[in-house]
């Protein structure tokens, strides 16, 4: 409660407009209050109040670390991507082979070209007849009404910049929200596309620029490694779905 009192000061300052003194007005009347509760519940620590103290500080540290590692790969991931002009300007000069058919790639940058599109487009030479590099947005409302979902963006040599935008409270359905999608090059429902996920090896080392502690880096590795699946997350169908393998070191 009295951090909820804290919170609501900078929310009525933000969010509101309100002026410094109206602010800590607000929030001074709760904060006696909160106050008074506090003082009379932190003398039970010592008598076992320290129990939910150690559990909460234990999740924080979780979420804490989760965050932060995740932050730390897309910074890394970010770093490997090329930009969309260089990579169309390769496509045009060395020609590649096209299939029929179009891949999807999943990338949580919304711009640049994925590493998991550099690395089969390295190893196989090829690329699909339309190519979908596909972003999914999770927006801080609870919920993003179904007209306004996607966003399509043509890149040129069959390349397509997709962008799919879900609220906090919204489980995301990559497969039906695509359905939606006015796409007039392909048609989602003949089920000739394929998904493409990268599947990221972590490593630990002695990365520079990396603020997490030798305990946060081998902790990040063990909730990487029993994380959801993307696939079962974005309900990609496993049998049109590829995942190509990235080592990286944190």
């Amino acid at each position: 409660m009295l951090l909820t009192t804290v919170l609501l000061y900078f929310a009525a300052r933000r969010f509101w407009n309100w002026g410094p003194v109206s602010a800590c007005l607000l929030a001074g009347g709760f904060l006696a209050i909160d106050l008074a509760f506090f003082g009379a519940n932190i003398i039970k620590v010592a008598s076992g109040g320290w129990f939910p103290l150690m559990v909460a500080a234990v999740i924080f540290a979780l979420m804490a670390t989760w965050a932060r590692g995740r932050r730390y790969l897309m910074v890394k991931l970010r770093e490997e991507a090329i930009s969309v002009e260089a990579f169309l300007q390769n496509v045009r000069e060395s020609k590649p082979a096209r299939v029929s058919g179009a891949a999807i790639y999943l990338t949580g940058n919304p711009r640049g070209i994925p590493a998991t599109l550099l690395h089969n487009f390295a190893h196989n030479k090829v690329l699909h007849e339309h190519v979908i590099l596909l972003s999914v947005i999770s927006e801080e409302i609870p919920t993003v009404h179904w007209r306004e979902r996607a966003e399509l963006d043509p890149l040129g040599e069959g390349l397509y910049r997709v962008k799919l935008r879900y609220g906090f409270m919204q489980d995301p359905n990559v497969p039906a929200a695509l359905l939606q999608l006015d796409f007039k090059d392909f048609d989602f429902r003949n089920a000739t596309h394929t998904y493409f996920l990268g599947k990221e090896t972590l490593l630990v080392g002695r990365q520079k620029g990396s603020d997490m502690w030798r305990w946060q880096k081998e902790l990040f590795l063990f909730m990487s490694r029993n994380s959801r699946n993307a696939a079962l997350f974005f309900r990609i169908p496993p049998d049109r779905a590829v995942e190509l393998g990235i080592q990286l070191e944190i």
